[in-house]
Parts: C-alpha cells; sequence; structure tokens
C-alpha cells in the first residue's frame, strides 16, 4: 500500500466516522481493524504502523472516562474556564431572554425540517377573520392619510371612538380582562392592514400591543394591577406609552441615568414609603397622548427602607399622567410622518412603590422583564411594518409600470426595470414567509428571540430596498408629495423601522450571533454555566459529557459539509419536490458549515470575538440567510406548492444561497486564524464557490407575477388595504391594474393601426380620437378607452400646491385640492 493510498484510506475511515458520528469507541475498533489488516497484508511501514497505532490506542484512552476526564478534560475546564469572557449581568439577562425555536435547529447543522413543517400553514379564526373584514377595513376606510398627517397631524375624536369601541388597544389583552385576545398571527395581519393608511393611526394601534404597559401587566402585574389597568387599557380609556430611552442612553439602555430613590414621602395626605423619581426621556411613542406612563429608571435605596441592597437596578413602573411633577404634553417631529412622539419628564416626583409593575418585590427586575417582552413583541410589530412597506411596494409599482408607458409600451416591458421589480417582489415574499411564520411560532407560545433580531434587521432593510427600488421606478411620480402619493408615507417611515426597537447596526452587528451564538447553540450556553458554577466533580463529569458531545457534533458536520459539498448536497435527506427539494438540500449542506464555522470562530477568536464585530455581523448574516430561507420553503409548502410561486421561491433561495455565501467567502477572508480559515474554504467549497444570483430570465419572470392580475401578485400583496376609496390611491391603482388588461387588445388594435399608417402617431385622448374617426375601434370602443385613460392620467398626475415663502402649502391653495370625502360611504363610492 503506497503512502498516498494510505493516506485516503486513513483519512477516509475518518471522514465516515464522523459522517455517521461514531463513538470514540467504534472509532478506536474500527482503526485497530485497520491496523490489523496493514500487519497482515500491508508493507512493511513502520510508518504507517506507528500511525495507526498511535490513532487507534488515542481513541481508546480518549474512551475510557477516567483517563479523558484527569488528562484531557480537567486541564481543558480549567483553560475554559480563564478564557471565557466576562458577561454582564445585562447581557445574561439578554441571552436568557426568550426561548430556542427553529434557531436552535440551524445551529446543530442538521435541521429537522419535518418539525419546521409539522405546525401547516399559520390561520386565522373564524372571529379573527370577521375582526379582519369588518371593524379594521372600515377603521381604513375612515382614514384620509394625507389629512391626518400633513393637514390635522392629529387623529379625530371619531375615529378614537372607533378604535376605542372595537377595542384595538387591547389585542394582546386576554377576554376576561376586556381585550379581544387576538393571535400574534391575527395582531401581525391587523397592523399591515392598518399601517397601509398611515403612521399616525399604525402606531396609535401598534405600540399599545407591543412591548409596554399592557404586556408588561400581563407577564408581570399584580392581581390587582391587572384587574384596574387591563379593562382600561383595552377599551382606550387608558393610553399607554413606555419611557425608556433617555438622551444619553439609546442602545446601551441599560446606563439609564434615570433614578428613583426609597425614601419617606406624603401621598394622598399621609406619610408612606415610597419612590422619588428624576427621569429625561425622549423618543416616547404615544408620550404626548398617553395618560399611562411606563416608566424604566434605576432603583436606589440608600437607607435600606425596603431591604439590604442599596442599588437594585433597573425597574419598570407605572405612572398615571396626572401625577404631579410628571411632564407631558409637547411632540417631538418625526421626519416626514408626525406620528405621536415625545419627551417624557420628571423632577423629585414622588409616587408608591405599589406602582413598580408586580409591587416591591420587581424592584430591579425591570431589565429581565423588558428583554423577555421584547423576544415575542419585537417578532410582530416592525416585521409587520416592513411587510406593510414591501407588499405596498410591490403592488403599487407592478400596477404602476404596466400602466405607465414610455417609447410606445408600458416600463415594465423594459429589462432594466424588470430587474428592480423582481427585488421588490423577491423581498417581499421573504419578508411576508418570515413576519408569517415566526408570528406563528409566537401564538403557539414561543419567545424566538433570536429570530426576532434576525427579522428586526433584515425585514426593515429588505423594505427599505424594496421601497427605494418603487421610488426609482416612479420617479417624480414618487417624489412628489400630496394625496394622490401612494408611496411618500412608506419611504418617510423607513428610518424610523431601522432605528427603533435596537437599531440595525447594533442588531446585526452585535444581537444576531453574539445572542444566538450562545442562546440557540446545543452546548455553548450549558458549557459556559457550568465553568462559572462551582468546581464540583459532577460539574467535570456533566462538561466532560458536554464537550465531547460538542466535539463529536462539530466534527460529524464537518465532514457532513464536506461530503455533501462534493456531491452538489444530492445525498441528503430531504422534504419537498424538484427544485424546492435542491433548496432543502443545499440549505442542510450549509447549516452544517455554519456550525462548523460558528465553532471554529468561537474557540480561535474567544473574547476577542466579542470586539470583532464585522466576524460577528458576517456569523449573524450565515444565521440569517439559513432563518429566512427557511421561512420561504415553509411558506411555499404551507401554500399547497402553487406552481405560479414557484419563480418567487427560486429567486429568493437563489439569492439566499448567493447572500450566505458571499458572507461565508468575506468571514473566511477576514478570519485571523489564516490557516483555519483555508482549512474551512477547503472543506465548505471544494469545488469552488458556486451558487450564483438569479439570471435575467428569472428576473424577468419574476418582474411579470405583478405586472398582471394573477393567483401569485394576489398571494404576494394579499393583507394591505386595496379598496378603491377616493382617499386611497393605491387602492385606485391595484383596481386599475385589471382594466388595464381589458383595454389591451383594443390598445394593440390602434398600435397596429399607426404602424400601418392608418392613423397617425399620437397618444392618449388624441390617439382614441384618430382610431374612433379612422373605425379602428368603434364608438362605444372609444369611450370605453376614453374613460380608461382618464383614470390613468388621474394616477400618474401629481398634486399642485401653492407655497408662500416658506414653503409651507397656503390657505388658497388647501381650498383648490379636492375636498376630503364627508363621510366613510362617500370614500368608498
Amino acid at each position: 500500500m503506497s503512502g498516498v493510498i494510505f493516506a485516503v484510506v486513513y483519512v477516509l475511515i475518518a471522514v465516515v466516522l464522523a459522517y455517521r458520528r461514531a463513538g470514540l469507541r467504534d472509532a478506536a475498533i474500527a482503526y485497530g481493524a485497520l491496523l490489523l489488516l496493514f500487519l497482515v497484508f500491508g508493507p512493511n511501514s513502520v510508518t504507517g504502523i506507528v500511525i495507526l497505532a498511535l490513532t487507534a490506542g488515542t481513541l481508546t484512552a480518549l474512551s475510557n472516562e477516567d483517563l479523558r476526564r484527569r488528562y484531557i478534560t480537567r486541564p481543558l475546564f480549567a483553560w475554559y474556564r480563564r478564557v471565557l469572557p466576562p458577561i454582564s449581568e445585562t447581557e445574561r439577562e439578554a441571552i436568557d431572554a426568550g426561548t430556542v425555536w427553529w434557531d436552535g435547529d440551524l445551529f446543530t447543522g442538521n435541521p429537522d425540517w419535518k418539525k419546521l413543517l409539522a405546525p401547516g400553514a399559520p390561520a386565522l379564526s373564524e372571529e379573527e377573520q370577521a375582526f379582519l373584514d369588518g371593524p379594521v377595513e372600515e377603521l381604513c376606510a375612515m382614514v384620509d392619510s394625507w389629512k391626518l398627517s400633513h393637514e390635522l397631524a392629529d387623529i379625530p375624536p371619531e375615529i378614537i371612538a372607533f378604535i376605542n369601541k372595537h377595542k384595538f388597544l387591547g389585542m394582546i389583552i386576554p377576554k376576561e380582562y376586556g381585550g379581544i385576545e387576538l393571535s400574534a398571527v391575527a395582531q401581525s395581519e391587523v397592523l399591515t392592514r392598518l399601517l397601509c393608511v398611515g403612521s399616525l393611526v399604525g402606531n396609535y394601534v401598534m405600540v399599545p400591543n407591543s412591548l409596554g404597559p399592557g404586556e408588561l401587566l400581563l407577564k408581570y402585574g399584580t392581581d390587582e394591577q391587572k384587574r384596574h389597568y387591563l379593562p382600561r387599557l383595552a377599551s382606550g380609556e387608558e393610553v399607554p406609552c413606555f419611557a425608556l430611552t433617555a438622551p444619553l442612553a439609546g442602545s446601551d439602555a441599560t446606563a439609564i441615568p434615570d433614578t428613583g430613590v426609597v425614601c419617606k414621602g406624603t401621598w394622598e395626605g399621609r406619610e408612606i414609603t415610597g419612590m422619588r423619581l428624576n427621569f429625561d426621556k425622549r423618543y416616547i411613542t404615544l408620550a404626548p397622548v398617553a395618560t399611562l406612563v411606563g416608566l424604566a429608571f434605576r432603583l436606589k435605596d440608600p437607607d435600606h427602607l425596603i431591604g439590604d441592597v442599596d442599588d437594585y437596578g433597573i425597574t419598570c413602573a407605572l405612572i398615571p399622567h396626572e401625577t404631579p411633577g410628571l411632564e407631558l404634553g409637547t411632540r417631538h417631529a418625526p421626519v416626514g410622518q408626525p406620528f405621536f412622539n415625545g419627551p417624557v419628564r420628571g423632577k423629585d416626583v414622588f409616587v408608591p412603590l405599589d406602582f413598580i409593575i408586580g409591587g416591591p418585590e420587581m424592584a430591579g427586575k425591570g431589565w429581565r422583564m423588558l428583554v423577555n417582552c421584547l423576544s415575542a413583541g419585537r417578532a410582530i410589530s416592525l416585521p409587520s411594518a416592513s411587510n406593510c412597506i414591501a407588499k405596498c411596494a410591490a403592488a403599487a409599482t407592478g400596477a404602476y409600470a404596466r400602466i405607465r408607458r414610455q417609447f410606445g409600451v408600458y416600463i415594465g416591458q423594459f429589462e432594466g426595470i424588470q430587474k428592480p421589480i423582481a427585488r421588490i417582489a423577491g423581498f417581499t415574499y421573504i419578508i411576508d414567509a418570515a413576519r408569517l411564520n415566526t408570528a406563528q411560532a409566537v401564538a403557539q407560545g414561543a419567545k424566538p428571540s433570536v429570530p426576532s433580531a434576525i427579522l428586526k434587521y433584515h425585514c426593515t432593510e429588505m423594505a427599505r430596498q424594496a421601497i427605494n427600488d418603487a421610488f426609482d421606478i416612479h420617479g417624480g411620480k414618487a417624489v412628489m408629495r400630496g394625496p394622490k402619493n401612494y408611496l411618500a408615507a412608506a419611504y418617510e417611515g423607513i428610518p424610523v423601522a431601522i432605528t427603533v426597537e435596537g437599531a440595525n447596526i447594533m442588531t446585526r452587528s452585535l444581537m444576531i450571533f453574539g445572542q444566538g451564538a450562545i442562546r440557540s447553540h446545543p452546548y455553548v450556553l450549558k458549557e459556559m454555566e457550568l465553568a462559572r458554577g462551582e468546581d464540583k466533580p459532577q460539574a467535570l463529569a456533566e462538561f466532560d459529557r458536554l464537550l465531547f458531545s460538542h466535539v463529536g457534533l462539530t466534527f460529524s458536520n464537518a465532514a457532513r459539509a464536506f461530503v455533501f459539498a462534493l456531491t452538489g448536497s444530492r445525498n441528503v435527506r430531504a422534504p419537498g419536490k424538484g427544485r424546492v427539494r435542491r433548496y432543502f438540500q443545499h440549505f442542510t449542506r450549509l447549516c452544517a458549515a455554519f456550525e462548523v464555522v460558528a465553532d471554529t470562530a468561537m474557540l480561535t477568536m474567544q473574547a476577542s470575538l466579542k470586539r470583532r464585530e464585522q466576524i460577528s455581523a458576517r456569523l449573524g448574516d450565515l444565521l440569517s440567510m439559513l432563518y429566512l430561507a427557511s421561512m420561504v420553503l415553509k411558506r411555499f409548502e404551507d401554500t399547497g406548492r402553487p406552481e405560479e410561486d414557484m419563480p418567487l421561491v427560486d429567486w429568493a433561495c437563489q439569492t439566499l444561497l448567493h447572500e450566505y455565501q458571499t458572507a461565508m467567502h468575506e468571514l473566511l477572508r477576514n478570519l485571523p486564524n489564516r490557516i483555519a480559515a483555508w482549512k474551512l474554504r477547503w472543506m465548505i467549497f471544494p469545488l469552488g464557490r458556486r451558487f450564483e444570483r438569479p439570471s435575467d430570465r428569472l428576473e424577468s419572470q419574476v418582474a411579470a407575477l405583478l405586472l398582471r392580475e394573477g393567483p401569485a401578485r394576489k398571494r404576494l400583496i394579499d393583507g394591505i388595504y386595496q379598496t378603491p376609496a377616493s382617499t386611497n390611491p393605491l387602492g385606485r391603482l391595484c383596481a386599475l391594474l385589471a382594466e388595464a388588461e381589458k383595454m389591451e387588445p383594443l390598445e394593440r388594435r390602434m398600435r397596429e393601426a399607426v404602424k400601418s399608417g392608418t392613423v397617425p402617431a399620437l397618444v392618449g385622448c388624441e390617439l382614441i380620437e384618430a382610431a374612433a374617426r379612422a373605425g379602428v375601434v368603434t364608438a362605444a370602443e372609444a369611450e370605453t378607452l376614453r374613460a380608461y385613460d382618464a383614470r390613468v392620467m388621474d394616477i400618474v398626475h401629481v398634486d399642485e400646491f401653492g407655497f408662500d415663502e416658506l414653503g409651507h402649502a397656503s390657505p388658497r391653495a388647501a381650498q383648490r385640492r379636492s375636498a376630503a370625502p364627508e363621510s366613510v360611504a362617500e370614500a368608498v363610492d
């Protein structure tokens, strides 16, 4: 046996053993058998005998638990304790927040696709669907977005009364407390639709049903607090806000300088032990109209009036708006969207200890409360907003590119425009799939903290790209503000979406992988807890078990990733059929590669990984691409594998595969340990990089789905407000798309007449009149074409204003604009 053959056989056995995740004893037997065969049939090679003997002997020794723990595990345990990066109490609480869901499967490197697909499609109850079709649709019809945002900067009393009557502010509140108790899926559907009619009403409903007093009370409030406040919040009698952000404490929310000092004071005419609060908050949504303020502050007890602790830490309390010293009422002016947002201040505000959410025993537990609530709430609010933005961009751009003509053809026929249309459609499909399936997990009891961070960053970024693409295609139509502009509100809302609930830069750089590597990994958190605990024999035994299980997982995934790469993933067991099955196979392979790379980065960089944010961000990108692709594939399976949607699935999966590949390439190029990086590259891409971006042909197919009425377009934009009311230009545009298809034969007949010289080369009504005179179209057809052309021009035209020297619309210009409908019925009519 030559040296080359020996090396190949030796490595092949190692790969097979690792691939099958054989135990140490089985591996020792395998190499012992090879040694015996080598001695009997092989050449007299001392080197080969020594290598095989050492391998079999080492594996045999490692399989002996006592020897392994004494000479291997104990030194490694001591080393691990030394190099383990310090974790603050704040970081620990963030890591402990929420639950592990599908992200845990991705970290194993071998996701159980059947488990993901088992729940089936997310669905609404009959009651929830009735709420969407009834009160939600009615509320949307009541809203004149331009009037509310640009003339009133306020919500009229009749709309507030409607919101309160139908308990929109109580979607998360159980029926026993007077709420309507919608599922997370239903909440997301409601918010998607309401946000279509503007930020004022959308945020007014979204914030009380997201992170704030309502959710905190549900999870942590005392029975008395729940009985008193929850019915009032559900009915709108109380309007809540939550004050967390301070001028010098934004992303680092735990550094808030706002304080509460336990002291004696007078409350309602009697002396009690309470808290004297001093705080200065900003960017607080609903603060200008709030009647109940949730407040985060640092509680201190220097005189030990309630215990032996000097500084309890972050605490959450509820402060009624009429409390002396509390300052509300002024407003910030968010860019382009005057939703209610403002500062909250207080000077020497004295309140009882019972104002702490959960009572005095919850003092100092505010940060844990907040991050636990954020784990679920962040999976609903901003993904719903992103879903609305992307779907509006898709609905509008597809229709506009079909009715808007240049150079004699509708602009959607140009390849340069088809590419961004395809990007809008593809990102919309990804956002909708991720939003809906993650909401389903929340509805089933999960608190997916890592997936919620993935959605927060990637959904808002994809929505930003979608609305930018929509603006590029619409040109001046999107740039000019006014009641006819159906894109400006979404465009102006993007800076808010990427900033709140964890700024996007921080979320990508620190949170997705920083939290996921510890929280979602099957072994890391348990290993860390053991290393930080007491050095007891049982701790060493448990660490030994975890360590060698961890090592076995990594070696197994390394072998699987390598074999899958060589075979093009064709030997991967996966669900689905045809191309979809291939995507399941590819992403299974890339899951295995991700686990190996993540473990290698943590092992080689150790504590420095926290400081290398670019590396952490790319690891987060790898995890994100896997998660988003999983959601896309589940969405396709849940909807019954409609063939019409296949171009969208192809585009989404090919884009996510390519983005994964790019992130992996950049990660390995910048990994500090160059030997490890070279080995990983050879293992993951032994045949080179193969995942290409979607082809021009595929992008044309995807764009075509938005340019015509059909089941794929209907599914893609379903959930936004499309009623063609006078106050909903997007609805009128979508309705016009169906007419455009009916007019196509008549328009084709006129174009052919122009080419033959029967009628002159004119446009619009002039062409219609010329065609009628020449007998190309009948009088009835000409009348139909004129009516259609009028509706097209109504959409294409932009609003005109008179301006004074300050650049504000003058009263006379406002009078010249079309009057708003006097009633909801008139608007719908």
